[in-house]
């Protein structure tokens, strides 16, 4: 009896080229990657990849956008069950959300990515949205688990967003830099050692 065979998905035809475009990025660096060797990586034709993406860099703002949404919906998900301060940073410390997500696991590259598509002028509006998607959200679990949010003379949700994101951009730039002196929990700690200084005011 013969197998049927499926042809993959759009979303897994992505996915797949996604992975294998991390892997040849992460061999041969971002600008010597080649469209055929990423599509013979993912197994797919040259073709294959152009029904996807017109260029690579449009296939690397699409793995750059895959990668917000995933972290904008780990943090959706993670405020509907926490909404307590303490309770919200203890999850999020618990959890792991890079397993499907290879920037996830490849920091370095990710910041790669960031810069790559930074030195394109035109390009800057596509990271400068997701950057104000990840302050809007940022200001909402502060709003949602700090009863003292927006109060006045307390905190601005919106600034504490932008401050906290700040930090661990700087926290994940620092561990690549000097891993030693760098805790991969330095953020969440940082955030409790603010939370501690803010309940004492």
């Amino acid at each position: 009896m013969s197998r049927v065979r499926t042809r993959p998905t759009r979303a897994d035809t992505r996915e797949r080229l996604f992975e294998a475009a991390a892997r040849v990025f992460e061999e041969r660096g971002i600008g010597a990657a080649s469209i055929e060797v990423i599509a013979a990586a993912a197994g797919f034709s040259r073709g294959a990849f152009y029904s996807n993406f017109a260029s690579k860099d449009e296939l690397i703002i699409a793995m750059l956008e895959d990668h917000a949404e995933r972290s904008l919906q780990h943090h959706r998900d993670l405020l509907a069950r926490h909404r307590d301060t303490t309770d919200y940073i203890v999850a999020l410390g618990a959890t792991e959300r890079s397993r499907q997500d290879p920037l996830g696991r490849l920091p370095l590259l990710h910041m790669e990515l960031i810069l790559f598509v930074a030195r394109a002028k035109k390009r800057r509006p596509e990271l400068a949205k997701r950057l104000r998607a990840r302050r809007a959200l940022t200001a909402e679990i502060v709003a949602v688990t700090n009863p003292a949010a927006g109060r006045k003379g307390r905190i601005d949700p919106a600034w504490a967003g932008a401050t906290l994101l700040a930090m661990e951009d700087g926290f994940r730039l620092h561990r690549l830099i000097d891993p030693d002196t760098t805790p991969a929990d330095s953020f969440l700690k940082a955030v409790s050692e603010l939370r501690r200084i803010i309940a004492r005011r």
